[in-house]
């Protein structure tokens, strides 16, 4: 067997032409050797290197000390005839040939492109898929906001790991059509390489090892020490190299932001040609009752231009919590002393503690998280006092809950109140992310026809014979 040397490497640039540049042992060892004629021949998506003696090229010499080695340096044409505008190429030397084909990034860059705008340009449903789906509150909240600017959207799939909240969703949530794939399991066990090409993929990741609850629960030093959630990250870019978006959306905790997970995420994505772009969205300022922050990630492929600055509320929050809740005559039987609540109030002011209940009455202009475990009525989290006992508070319902979230209440109709607070609270804001939705629609009504048509040109020419 003939020595092999594969190189991933950039094309550059000499006086406006491309540039491919290769050089020494690599070719050596090959057989290659300085003086060697060689003709250029275009294939598809390929350029190869032919040697033969009365070839119009020749291969150039570098010494190096006491040793001449082998250069191969092509500006020639057939370099962009054949491969077209491209960043990367994969070289395989071998035997008396060279073959330069287009880089798999490349391609994949190319590919996704090329289906969302052969999508945008006929009209058709933007395609989406959802990892860690929940019940959906995200991905309704990003369809509403597409349909919000004109953009029709589709869910391809959902992946979720508990069949309680897939169920939820798939009796509640207007996102499904008959063709949409559920699938329930461990995203990590999800062949990937089976799913139906998408256009957009959202993730809520779960939070559990980045929040600070979290990592104070389960005595974490790092989100990815989390037992269940802390490796979830690779499974979420395997599901990305494999279905090729071309667009990202991640939502998480801010503090995820800091985490490890993150940084290979961002440093992943750019090295596979996404723009990553990052902002932590306010959901009171976005128009909620609840002051709930969230890291929202979009990371879209190069020619799609995005301004998360860009984003506006889409609604008008309410005055006041009063606004969102139940009748006195629909909850009186709620009240409780919560004593043991109280207790611990006391005990933590006496060990100079800084926590306090949660203890409103309805005038308030906003409330604090709540989160996924809420129906354990836990100390830190939003309580409504008894209008004429202050010793008895409850907590909110579940549609008061979906309302301060402005999540819409028929996601959790038929519910139970535990399984809608778990839903809801380790759910997204609606009104922010559905401010998102409205941006990416935006954004992909703003390409330009000369663009699309640039674009098009370009996936045509890696995907057609040269």
């Amino acid at each position: 067997m003939s020595k092999s040397t594969v190189i991933y490497t950039k094309i550059g640039e000499h006086r406006g032409k491309q540039r491919l540049w290769l050089e020494g042992n690599r070719l050596a060892r090959t057989g290659i050797t300085p003086g060697q004629r060689f003709n250029l021949v275009a294939g598809r998506k390929s350029l190869t290197l032919q040697f033969a003696e009365n070839g119009a090229y020749k291969v150039s010499r570098r010494k190096r000390g006491e040793v001449e080695l082998p250069v191969i340096d092509i500006t020639a044409a057939e370099l962009a005839q054949a491969l077209g505008k491209v960043e990367r190429v994969r070289v395989l030397v071998r035997g008396n040939r060279v073959d330069i084909t287009i880089h798999h990034h490349d391609l994949a860059e190319s590919d996704r492109m090329g289906r969302l705008l052969q999508s945008l340009t006929k009209g058709e449903p933007l395609e989406i898929g959802s990892i860690a789906h929940g019940g959906g509150v995200l991905d309704h909240a990003i369809h509403a906001g597409l349909a919000d600017v004109g953009m029709p959207s589709r869910l391809a799939f959902a992946n979720e790991l508990e069949g309680a909240y897939l169920e939820a969703s798939l009796a509640n949530n207007p996102v499904w059509d008959e063709d949409s794939i559920a699938i329930q399991g461990p995203m990590e066990e999800v062949e990937w390489h089976k799913l139906p090409f998408i256009h957009l993929l959202c993730a809520g990741l779960p939070c559990t090892g980045a929040s600070l609850s979290g990592r104070a629960k389960n005595r974490l030093d790092r989100a990815e020490a989390h037992e269940t959630a802390g490796s979830l990250f690779i499974a979420f870019m395997n599901a990305i190299q494999t279905l090729r978006p071309a667009m990202v959306l991640l939502e998480n905790v801010p503090q995820y932001q800091t985490t490890a997970s993150m940084t290979v995420i961002r440093s992943v994505l750019a090295s596979i040609g996404y723009d990553v772009y990052e902002t932590i969205l306010d959901g009171y300022a976005m128009g909620s009752l609840e002051r709930r922050d969230r890291l929202c990630m979009l990371a879209v492929s190069k020619g799609i231009e995005v301004d998360l600055e860009a984003l506006e509320p889409v609604r008008q929050r309410e005055a006041s919590i009063a606004e969102v809740l139940e009748p006195f005559q629909v909850v009186q039987d709620r009240f409780k002393p919560y004593s043991y609540l109280a207790d611990k109030e006391a005990r933590d002011l006496a060990a100079g503690k800084g926590f306090r209940r949660q203890l409103l009455d309805g005038s308030e202009a906003s409330l604090g998280t709540i989160g996924r475990g809420y129906s354990k009525a836990r100390s830190t989290e939003p309580f409504l006092r008894h209008p004429d006992d202050s010793g008895q508070s409850r907590l909110l319902t579940k549609a008061e809950h979906a309302r301060v979230k402005t999540v819409p209440e028929m996601l959790v109709q038929g519910l139970s109140e535990t399984v809608s607070h778990e839903l809801l609270g380790q759910g997204a804001v609606h009104c922010a992310f559905r401010a998102v939705g409205r941006l990416i629609g935006n954004c992909l009504r703003s390409i330009s026809e000369q663009d699309k048509a640039a674009w098009q040109q370009k996936w045509l020419k890696t995907h057609s014979a040269a």
